[in-house]
C-alpha cells in the first residue's frame, strides 16, 4: 500500500503488521484508494480520529484516538465496532446507521455514553463527529469519526458552578460580610447590600457606583488614616489587601470591621480594579478582649503560688508554663513547648513519664507520677506530677491542667527510713531467690519426664506403623518383581500402617489442642439417642448399656463428631475395665459449675451440659487417675491401647472451652464426666443426615482445579480425581491458578493447600471468587495454625480435608462440597 509506506507511528506500524487476510477488509495491498486516502489523513494528524469501515464497521484509527480505547487497545484495532463499543452500541448503532442511510454526516456535543472503565460502568460525555466516506460508485462505503472527551471538564464546570452556588449561600446566609469592587480609573466602588448596610451607605448607590470616599465616612478619626496608608501601599506594590479598623455609627456606636482584597493590574502595572471583603467582626474582638482579660487574671493566679503549673493542648502539646517553671529550671521560654519538655527530666525516668503520659492521653486518667527534673543548678530535684483533663459538655477532652511540686526533702525522708529496711529485704530477697531456683530446677527436670515420655510414646507407635509399612513395601516389591499378582494383603498392610499414623497424629492434635473444629448446635440427647445401637454393638454382650437423659436438657455448641468420638472412647475404656462383664452408663444433666470450683479446676464459673460415661469396673487409683490425662500413659497390656484416648478427649474439652473430670474407686467403678458450656442462642440443632455416595464419581462436565506446591501430593490428587471421572486442572502456586482462571478456565470446584509459598490459599480463594463467584472452595492442610482456622475453629462454610487422605475420603469431600 503506497500511501502508508509514507506514514511513521505507532498504530501505522501496527496497521501494517496486523493480519487482514481474514477479514471483511482484506489484504491491504486490495484496499481502495478511498480506505488509503482516508486511513492517511487518519494518520497523519494529532485529533483522535478513527475510521469504521465495511458492513460490520471494522476499526482502524491513529496514535491519538488509541487511549480512547483505554484498555481495549490493540485488541480493539480491525475488530467490528459492535465487538469495540458492546458496552455503548445501543447509542452509536443508530448514529452509525443513520449516516450510512443518509450519506451525510453529524456532530454530537457532550453525548453521554455509559462506557466500562475498570471493571465498572462510569457515565462518560464526549464531543464527536461522524462523516461519510463515499466509495467510487457513489455508496458510503465507511464512516471518518473525531472526537474529544468533555467528562473531566463539564465535571469542572459543574464544581465551579456549584461553588459558586456554595459561596453565594454562604454570604447571604450572614448579615456579617460584604463585598467589594473598585474600579480605581473611574474611582467607583459597586458593592452587594451587605457591604453597604456595614459602611451605612444606600443600598441603591451602592449597586450603581459610588466614589470610594463615601465608604470612608463612617470609619474612626484614630484608624482613617492608616487605613488610607495601607490602601496606597497596596496599589503601590500590588501586595495583598487586609487590615482591621473601627466604623463610629451614627449613634455613636462603635464596630470593629476586617477588609481583605487584591489589586488587578495592568501590563505596564497601572492599577486597575481592586474587589475585596469586608467582615463584622465586632463581637470577636469582644471576645478576644474578654479572653485577654482572662488570661491576666489567670496568669496572676498561677504566678502566686509555690507550684510549677503548666497546660497543654487535648492532644498533650505543652503551651503554657507559669513563671515558678522558669524560676526552677531557668530555660528560655518557650524552649519547653511541645515535646521538649521530656528532655528536662531525668535520662532514668524519661521513659516512665512519657509511657504514663501517653496512656493518660489516651484514657482521660489523671496523671499522677514522680520523677527528677532538672534543677537551674544543674542537678536533678525529684518533683511531683499530677495533671487533670478538663471536659466540655459532651465529655471531650478540652485542655489539661497540671502541677510540678518540688518533693526532694520528701525523698530524702523515705531513703533514710528505707535503708534501716534493707538488711531485712536483702536477706529475704536471698532466701527467695534460692526457692525460686529449686522451683526452676524441679519444673524443668518435670518438664523432662513428660517430653521423655511423649516423645517415647511417638518413637514407639510410629516405629511399629513404619515397620508394617516399609515391610509391606518391601514383600510387595519383591512379588511384583518375580511377576506374582497374588499382593492384596500387602497393600492392605501399608494402608492400615499408614491410616494408624494419620490417626495418631490427629489424636495428639487433638491432645495439644490445635486440631481444627468446626461447631454446631447439638442436642446432646438426641445424640447420644441415636448412637445407642452403635455403643450396644462397640461394646459387646457382657456389658449392659443404660442411658439416663435428662429431661429440658440446654443444648451445646460443639464439634458433633469428636463428640460422638469421645462418647466412644469413653465406652470402650469402660468395656476393657470390665473383662468379666457389668453395666456401662451414659448420662446428661444440666449443671452449674461454681466460683469456688471454677477457680479451683482453672474453668470459667457458669452454666454447663454435663454428659458422663460410668461403669462398674476395676476402678483407678488415685496415682493413675493423675496421669490418665497424659499422652501414651495407659494401664492396658502392649498392643491393646495407645495411651491418646483419654488426652484426645482432654484436648477437645478444652478446646471447647469446656471441663473434664475422672472420679473413680479401686474396685466400685469409674464416672468420666464431660462439662460442655451451655448454648445461648436460638438456633435449632443441626440434623445429622446420612447420604450414601458409593462411589462418590464424579462427571467430565465438573471441571476441578488443584493447586498444591508439593509435587508428588499434587500428581497423586490429580490422577485419583480423573480416576473419579472428574475433567483436573493442576498448579503449583496460587499466582498460576489464578492465570489459570482469567485465561478463561472456569472449574466448578477450587482444591487447594492452605499453607504455600507466596500467596495461601486463602488469598488465593478469595481472589478466585471475585472472579468466579459461584466457586466452591475445598482447603487441605497437614498443618492447622493458617489461614481458615481461628482459635482452633473453622470458619463459617469452610471445607477442609485433613492430609493424609485416602482415595474414599478424597472422593467422599470432593463430592459432598459439590453437592452442598
Amino acid at each position: 500500500m503506497q500511501v502508508l509506506s509514507f506514514v511513521d507511528g505507532e498504530m501505522a506500524d501496527r496497521i501494517r503488521a496486523f493480519d487482514w487476510q481474514g477479514s471483511i477488509i482484506g489484504p491491504i495491498e486490495t484496499w481502495p484508494v478511498e480506505l488509503q486516502t482516508t486511513l492517511a489523513l487518519c494518520l497523519n494528524t494529532d485529533l483522535p480520529t478513527a475510521i469504521y469501515w465495511g458492513t460490520d464497521f471494522r476499526l482502524l484509527y491513529n496514535d491519538a484516538w488509541a487511549p480512547i480505547a483505554g484498555e481495549k487497545h490493540p485488541w480493539a484495532l480491525g475488530r467490528p465496532a459492535s465487538e469495540v463499543w458492546s458496552d455503548i452500541w445501543h447509542v452509536i448503532d443508530p448514529q452509525l446507521l443513520a449516516v450510512i442511510e443518509s450519506g451525510k454526516g453529524f456532530r454530537v456535543a457532550n453525548q453521554m455514553l455509559p462506557m466500562e472503565r475498570g471493571g465498572r460502568i462510569q457515565n462518560t460525555h464526549w464531543d464527536y463527529s461522524f462523516a461519510p466516506i463515499f466509495a467510487a460508485d457513489g455508496r458510503v462505503a465507511g464512516i471518518f469519526n473525531q472526537g474529544t472527551e468533555t467528562t473531566a471538564r463539564l465535571s469542572a464546570e459543574r464544581a465551579l458552578r456549584a461553588s459558586e452556588e456554595r459561596l453565594e449561600y454562604a454570604l447571604g446566609a450572614s448579615e456579617t460580610v460584604g463585598t467589594w469592587d473598585w474600579d480605581i480609573p473611574q474611582d467607583r466602588v459597586v458593592a452587594d447590600a451587605r457591604f453597604a448596610k456595614i459602611y451605612g451607605v444606600e443600598q441603591g448607590l451602592a449597586a450603581s457606583g459610588a466614589p470610594i470616599a463615601e465608604f470612608f465616612k463612617l470609619v474612626h478619626p484614630h484608624d482613617l488614616v492608616q487605613l488610607r496608608v495601607a490602601i496606597s501601599e497596596t496599589l503601590k506594590t500590588g501586595g495583598q489587601f487586609s487590615e482591621e479598623y473601627r466604623l463610629v455609627d451614627r449613634d455613636g456606636s462603635t464596630r470593629w470591621v476586617a477588609a481583605q482584597g487584591r489589586v488587578t493590574r495592568a501590563l505596564d502595572g497601572t492599577p486597575l480594579r481592586f474587589p475585596g471583603v469586608s467582615f463584622d467582626i465586632t463581637d470577636r474582638r469582644a471576645v478576644e478582649s474578654a479572653l485577654r482579660e482572662s488570661e491576666e487574671r489567670f496568669r496572676a493566679i498561677t504566678n502566686s503560688i509555690d507550684q510549677m503549673v503548666w497546660s497543654t493542648r487535648p492532644d498533650g502539646h505543652h503551651d503554657y508554663y507559669n513563671q515558678r517553671w522558669y524560676d526552677f529550671t531557668r530555660v528560655p521560654p518557650g524552649s519547653t513547648d511541645g515535646e521538649a519538655w521530656n528532655g528536662m527530666f531525668h535520662p532514668d525516668d524519661q521513659h516512665a513519664a512519657w509511657s504514663r503520659w501517653r496512656h493518660c492521653l489516651a484514657t482521660g486518667e489523671a496523671y499522677h507520677i514522680e520523677y527528677r527534673l532538672r534543677h537551674r543548678s544543674g542537678e536533678y530535684r525529684w518533683v511531683l506530677g499530677r495533671a487533670q483533663p478538663v471536659k466540655n459538655e459532651t465529655g471531650e477532652i478540652t485542655r489539661w491542667f497540671g502541677t510540678c511540686t518540688d518533693i526532694q526533702e520528701i525523698v530524702d525522708a523515705r531513703e533514710v527510713l528505707a535503708r534501716s529496711r534493707e538488711d531485712l529485704a536483702r536477706e529475704i530477697e536471698e532466701r527467695t531467690a534460692k526457692l525460686v531456683e529449686a522451683q526452676d530446677q524441679l519444673r524443668q527436670a518435670q518438664k523432662m519426664e513428660a517430653v521423655g515420655q511423649l516423645t517415647g510414646g511417638i518413637a514407639h507407635d510410629f516405629n511399629n506403623m513404619l515397620a508394617v509399612i516399609l515391610g509391606s513395601i518391601n514383600l510387595l516389591e519383591k512379588r511384583l518383581g518375580r511377576g506374582e499378582t497374588d499382593v492384596g494383603r500387602y497393600i492392605e498392610a501399608a494402608k492400615d500402617g499408614a491410616s494408624r499414623a494419620a490417626s495418631l497424629t490427629h489424636r495428639l492434635l487433638a491432645f495439644s489442642r490445635r486440631q481444627p473444629l468446626q461447631p454446631e448446635v447439638i442436642d446432646a440427647n438426641r445424640m447420644i439417642a441415636g448412637m445407642s445401637e452403635l455403643l450396644t454393638r462397640t461394646i459387646g454382650e457382657l456389658v449392659s448399656v443404660e442411658t439416663v437423659l435428662a429431661a429440658g436438657l440446654w443444648k451445646i455448641y460443639a464439634d458433633n463428631s469428636q463428640l460422638e468420638n469421645a462418647i466412644l472412647n469413653l465406652a470402650v475404656n469402660g468395656r476393657d475395665a470390665m473383662p468379666n462383664g457389668g453395666k456401662l452408663t451414659v448420662e446428661t444433666a444440666n449443671s452449674f459449675l461454681s466460683d469456688e470450683y471454677a477457680q479451683d479446676n482453672a474453668v470459667p464459673a457458669g452454666q454447663y451440659v454435663m454428659i458422663a460415661v460410668s461403669d462398674t469396673g476395676t476402678g483407678m487409683s488415685q496415682d493413675v487417675i493423675a496421669k490418665a490425662f497424659d499422652p501414651f500413659f495407659t494401664t492396658k497390656e502392649i498392643g491393646k491401647g495407645s495411651g491418646l484416648g483419654l488426652s484426645q478427649i482432654f484436648g477437645f474439652v478444652r478446646q471447647s472451652n469446656g471441663h473434664v473430670k475422672i472420679y473413680s474407686e479401686l474396685g466400685v467403678g469409674s464416672a468420666v464426666k464431660i462439662y460442655l458450656p451451655r448454648y445461648f442462642g436460638d438456633s435449632r440443632p443441626t440434623e445429622a443426615t446420612a447420604v450414601v455416595r458409593q462411589p462418590g464419581r464424579g462427571s467430565v462436565l465438573e471441571t476441578l482445579l488443584v493447586v498444591e506446591d508439593d509435587q508428588r501430593v499434587r500428581a497423586f490428587s490429580t490422577e485419583a480425581l480423573r480416576e473419579l471421572g472428574y475433567t483436573v486442572s493442576e498448579a503449583s502456586s496460587g499466582a498460576e491458578a489464578l492465570q489459570m482462571i482469567r485465561g478463561g478456565l472456569k472449574p466448578n470446584l477450587l482444591f487447594t493447600d492452605v499453607v504455600m509459598p507466596g500467596m495461601n490459599g486463602r488469598e488465593l480463594a478469595e481472589a478466585a471468587l471475585g472472579l468466579i463467584p459461584s466457586l466452591k472452595i475445598l482447603y487441605t492442610t497437614g498443618y492447622t495454625r493458617n489461614a481458615v482456622v481461628h482459635n482452633g475453629v473453622l470458619d463459617n462454610e469452610t471445607h477442609i480435608l485433613q492430609k493424609p487422605f485416602s482415595l474414599d475420603q478424597l472422593a467422599e469431600k470432593i463430592r459432598r462440597v459439590l453437592d452442598q
